[in-house]
Formats: structure tokens, sequence, C-alpha cells
């Protein structure tokens, strides 16, 4: 763990991620000699497996034909599952997994990332008392499996029954009538998924990997593969030793005999008054289902997701999916059952969807429902060689990734020895005491950890650079600069939809796209 007196900037350990360092790394990687392992996608996985294998010594490339947490990275529920909902289903051995992964994120690799968040499902007229005592049983459950994984009490506090009063002091939106108390439980939260992967990819280039967004791959061998640089156009071969295909839903279309089997997961977001203050999140049960629920998730930044759902999608998988009114309609209609004052459809702001990338395993006759479909993860080696890792979610990318260079190097014969990542801090990581008595604003420190008072002094040094980049909205010209220097941004794209969450709401996004271009044309040059 990163200790107080560490030093916490980037530069100390190599973990830049930036255009320039992108030139000189594929530059390297393309016609160069071979690496031990090629992995493509740079996703929670693909960064994972990139930084297990540069941990244990490798030499490794990473590529993505986008940027960092392109695809379902950055549409999660933002949360890190102990596995709860898989108990209920009887995969004792996923939430077992999921229980153990939350707790390494937690309190070793990624505290500054993930925090304990609290819960209330609302006892309403909608819930009944059979409902409630089983909801109470399960979150119980969930405690034990937090009690077997090892994860401390202060960590995640017990769950409990709480009152009224209670219920509407942490959830004051909830109707009032008819009210019977609140179960109250904890999991983990993630500040923000698309900032866990690029944590997880600069790690990874501190231990030598290289880090090359903006690289599709044309073509994929157990050798390596040919390429496109998407910025020149030029093309090239990169070869490996192993070769890793972490391409989410894509992986499928680059080896074949992979069915993918994709899940979408739509989320409402709502802008901070819709919803009054919101100090904990909410369970809301889904009318004729034993297990599932319709989240209400507050963020740091004041908006207000809602989700998720969980629907099959068929044909052709596009890059950025939408979110469909009937996800819309759905979830609205869900949330509005347990509010004092309804909202509409004007109320959401935004919406976003991801595709799960679940391993269809259905030989034949009907498919079951994607809902049902195992979160269990697979990795799985083509008759030449190349091991494709799917499935899973994004609390267990760690142990997913383990895996899949456990097979490569297995199946390839590299010499590596055990995974090191259990144990391995992410950039910026820190214990909670380390984390507390940082200087700066508390919602830089638990976006970049140590090296919040770095990018505060950005702002110190240019006023320019200290306000918001949007009216309203906390992220500043700081933060973008950062985001170009040191976390692999190359444009407005990369900075609104990732490295912030501005662009989430288009109105947003639309506001604040001409300060951001001028910040890239302008300001960023004499800071370079």
């Amino acid at each position: 763990m990163t200790s107080a007196n560490s030093p916490a900037g980037p530069a100390a350990s190599g973990s830049s991620l930036s255009a320039g360092r992108r030139v000189r790394d594929l530059t390297a990687a393309v016609g160069g000699d071979a690496v031990d392992v090629l992995v493509v996608g740079l996703g929670a996985t693909g960064a994972g497996a990139a930084l297990d294998a540069a941990s244990r010594g490798l030499s490794v490339v990473a590529v993505d034909a986008h940027d960092l947490a392109y695809g379902t990275s950055r549409f999660s529920s933002k949360l890190i599952h102990g596995g709860l909902r898989y108990l209920a289903s009887g995969q004792l051995d996923v939430a077992h997994e999921s229980a153990v992964e939350r707790g390494v994120l937690m309190e070793r690799t990624a505290p500054h990332l993930v925090r304990a968040q609290p819960f209330v499902l609302p006892l309403t007229p909608l819930v009944s008392h059979r409902q409630s005592a089983l909801a109470r049983a399960g979150f119980q459950a969930g405690d034990i499996l937090r009690l077997t994984a090892r994860t401390s009490r202060a960590t995640l506090p017990a769950p409990r029954r709480i009152p009224a009063t209670e219920t509407r002091h942490l959830a004051p939106a909830v109707r009032a009538g008819g009210l019977r108390g609140g179960l109250l439980s904890w999991d983990g939260r993630l500040t923000d998924d698309a900032r866990l992967v690029t944590a997880v990819a600069r790690t990874a280039a501190a231990h030598g990997a290289r880090i090359l967004t903006r690289v599709r791959v044309l073509g994929l061998s157990s050798s390596g593969a040919r390429v496109r640089d998407e910025l020149t156009g030029e093309e090239g071969r990169i070869r490996a030793r192993a070769v890793i295909n972490a391409s989410g839903v894509w992986a499928g279309g680059l080896v074949d005999g992979i069915r993918i089997r994709p899940s979408r997961g739509t989320h409402l977001v709502l802008r901070p008054y819709s919803l009054d203050p919101l100090p904990a999140g909410l369970h809301i049960p889904v009318p004729g289902e034993t297990n599932r629920f319709v989240l209400v998730l507050p963020q740091d930044d004041g908006r207000v997701y809602v989700g998720l759902t969980d629907e099959p999608v068929d044909g052709d998988i596009p890059e950025v999916p939408e979110a469909p009114e009937t996800d819309i309609g759905f979830l609205l209609d869900v949330l509005c059952s347990v509010l004092d004052v309804p909202l509409r459809r004007d109320d959401v702001v935004g919406a976003f969807a991801g595709l799960r990338p679940l391993l269809d395993t259905s030989a034949s006759g009907p498919a079951p429902r994607t809902a049902d479909v195992s979160r269990r993860h697979a990795v799985l080696t083509s008759s030449e060689g190349v091991v494709t890792v799917v499935g899973g979610k994004l609390t267990t990318y760690r142990r997913m990734a383990e895996d899949a260079v456990d097979t490569a190097v297995r199946v390839r014969r590299l010499p590596a020895g055990p995974s090191r990542t259990t144990s391995l801090p992410l950039v910026g990581a820190a214990s909670p005491q380390v984390l507390a008595a940082l200087p700066g604003p508390r919602r830089l420190v638990r976006r970049y950890g140590t090296e919040a008072p770095a990018v505060h002094a950005l702002g110190a040094h240019d006023a320019r650079l200290s306000e918001p980049v949007l009216p309203g909205h906390p992220v500043t010209g700081a933060e973008l600069l950062w985001a170009v220097r040191h976390e692999g941004a190359l444009d407005e794209g990369d900075l609104l939809d990732r490295r912030t969450r501005i662009g989430l709401v288009p109105a947003d996004r639309a506001a604040a796209l001409d300060a951001v271009r001028e910040l890239l044309t302008s300001i960023l040059p004499q800071h370079s």
C-alpha cells in the first residue's frame, strides 16, 4: 500500500499515459520483437489481464480499437457487488468469488475508488411481509458472505431493520403512507467504473505494459495480430507468444467458436433535485420477481442513476448501445411505485445502456432469459491457442484476468510465477488514514487518491484551470489537463465521456463541448 511519504505524482511510477507515450510504444510494438502477451480489449478485464501479466514480469502489449473503458466497463451500475443475487439463485461459488473480490478492492487495491454505500429497501404496502422476510434473510446471508470473504466489519457495517422515521431520513422522497420501515444494507460503491479501468491500465503501464488505444485488430492468431492505427491508418503486425482476447461482447468476432449472448442493462440519469437529498441508495423490488431490484444510486457529482434492466440483445452489436424507451418506462414505473411525488419522462435528463458479454451455453432448445444466465466467467482456448475470457462482471474483473493469464502461461509455456494482483495497489491507492490526511478537496481524493494534491495544484498555478468546465458541475479544467497528460485522453470524447461523466447528460455534453475544445487547442499546449 502506498505510504504517506510515497511520491504521489505519476512520474515516479512511470504510469503516465499520453499521446507521446502512445506513439513511442506503438512504434516499438508494431514490427518489433515478439512480446510475451498481447491483450486485445482495454475494458476492466483486458486492462486487468495486462496488469496481471506485466506484474509477473512478462512483456505485454494491450490494444483497443477505441479508448480505455469504451465498451461495457463504463456503463455499469458503478457498484462492487458482494454476490447477494447469486446466493438467491444458488450460485454459491459466484457469490463467494464476488464477495472476495469486493474485499480486495475495498481494503487492498483501490480503497480510494471503492467505499461502502448504504442502501434502503423501503417496506411499502407493495412489499409483503413474506417478501420482507426473504429480503432480510438475504441481507443476513450476504453479511455471512462478507465474513467468509474476510472483509472487516469496519469496511462494511451490518444490515439491520430500521424504523419508518429513519427510512424517511435516508430516503426523503419515499412515500410515507403505509411505510412500515426499511431494511438497511451495505455494498461496495465505485466512484466511477471508467476511472477504475484507467487506474488499472496505468498501473499496468507502471509495470512496463504498453497500453495502446485507437489500435484496431484486423486479424488475430496465436502468434499475434495484424493491426491498424486508427489515428493514421497505418497497418502492421504485433507479434506475441501468447494472445488473450478480452474484447467483451465483440469476442466472437475475433475468434471462431465463441458464442456471446449480450444482455442490455439500462440506467436513467436524474438531476439532484429530482429525489431531494438522498443520503442512501434504494433497493426497490421488481414486481413479480423474487431477487431482482431497481437500484437508485446517488453520485458524487449530484446526479442520480436508476437501474437496472436485463434484456437480451439480438442482431449486430452496436459500438455504443442506446437505451430504448421501453427500458426507460420500465425503470420509471418501478421507481415511481415508492415515491411520494412521481417523476415524469421529462425528469430523465440522460440514459445509458451497457451490454453484458454473457456466454451462450444453450446447445439446443429455447434459451433462458438473460437475467437467468449464469454470471460465471469462462476462459476458453481455441484450437490454435488463442485464450478468450468472457462472462463475469465488473466486480470480478481481477479474478477473470488472473485466470486468463494463468491459462495463457500454461498453454504457451511462458516463464512466469503466480498472480500478484490481490495485494497490488492501483495508482492512487492508500490506506483510509493516509487518504483522509491528504490536502485538497475530498471529491478529488475520491477520484484520484494520492494524486489528488497534484491535480489540485494544476488549478492553483493557473486560474483558468481551477474553474468548472460546466456551470453546476464540479469537473475543472485541471482534471481535463491531468487526463491528457497522464490518463491517455486523446480527444474531447475521451474527456467528456470516460475520464469525466459529463457526457452522460446530452445537454451538459453539448454545453461543455466548446470549453473542452478550447482547452485542448489553447491551454494544453502551454502545459505540455
